[in-house]
């Protein structure tokens, strides 16, 4: 769950709601929520790289039926976060390590010139959703809520690829960063590194508002360099 600010201090929010940049509100299909939940437990590692998922064992944590959790594993195979093998079942993806070097390789590519695009194309609303982002990040950097943190880096990375006015773009993004997620969590268990991520996502922010396309394209170097780094330490 994330957190929303309010004068009382911060409250839940689903994690759905943050999905695809809005606040979604109404009904969630059990398929959506098996898909999300799953997802969820992936990322965090709760549901271990390389480990069986048995889709009897899954719908009974859930409180599902077995429908939805069977298209949410198929649409997860999709996305490269499970593997289906015959006659063996389904298998979380292990972690490789040169799968996530090469999904950093194609971020230096696309986002480097994403924030170019996006400190030339930022509007006031623009920044200020980014700079929300930041507020609320900041919150829980203080108390190293590291999904909490993890959820809002997804959600400054998505809106700042939506900037760019490139549904193709901002598409492509979305993906490598869920592709990437459960690295960066990983990785953000290290000491600090709370701390520097939210400094890059500032010194990002600050380029694009002063419409310094050079600034902007280098600080989104630095960030993803960054990780490079830091997951090459982990892993």
């Amino acid at each position: 769950m994330l957190s929303k600010l309010t004068r009382t201090g911060p409250t839940k929010v689903s994690v759905r709601e943050l999905n695809d940049g809005v606040k979604r509100a109404g009904r969630v299909s059990l398929r959506d929520y098996a898909y999300e939940e799953i997802k969820r437990r992936i990322i965090i590692c709760e549901f271990k790289p390389g480990s069986p998922m048995n889709e009897a064992y899954v719908s009974d944590v859930l409180g599902t039926g077995r429908t939805p959790v069977h298209q949410a594993m198929l649409r997860l195979s999709f996305e490269g976060m499970v593997e289906i093998l015959p006659r063996k079942g389904v298998l979380v993806k292990p972690v490789s390590f040169d799968e996530v070097m090469q999904i950093i390789d194609v971020r230096l590519l696309l986002e480097t010139d994403c924030a170019r695009t996006a400190a030339k194309r930022a509007r006031k609303r623009d920044i200020a959703s980014l700079r929300k982002v930041l507020r609320t990040a900041e919150k829980w950097v203080e108390t190293r809520e590291t999904e909490q943190i993890m959820l809002l880096d997804r959600e400054f990375h998505f809106l700042l690829a939506r900037i760019s006015r490139n549904p193709v773009l901002t598409d492509l993004l979305t993906k490598l960063h869920e592709r990437s997620l459960r690295f960066w969590f990983i990785s953000l268990n290290q000491p600090r590194h709370h701390l520097r991520v939210q400094e890059q996502h500032t010194k990002i922010v600050d380029a694009i508002e002063d419409g310094n396309a050079d600034k902007a394209e280098l600080a989104m170097r630095e960030h993803i360099q960054s990780t490079r780094e830091n997951i090459s330490r982990r892993l």
